[in-house]
């Protein structure tokens, strides 16, 4: 990827790190063990990130 990304593009990649994180460790506790996946984890190789 290019070095100087357009602003919107930053933007939208920050999102999507930030909402690919793991579930935290008290909401595991919280729940018993219930939710241990994240349901909308994405995988970096699986699929690209939609460009509009």
């Amino acid at each position: 990827m290019t070095r100087h990304k357009p602003h919107a593009m930053k933007r939208r990649l920050q999102k999507a790190t930030n909402s690919n994180r793991r579930v935290p460790a008290w909401v595991i506790v919280r729940t018993s063990r219930r939710f241990l996946r994240h349901p909308k984890r994405r995988q970096w190789r699986g699929y690209r990130l939609d460009k509009g």
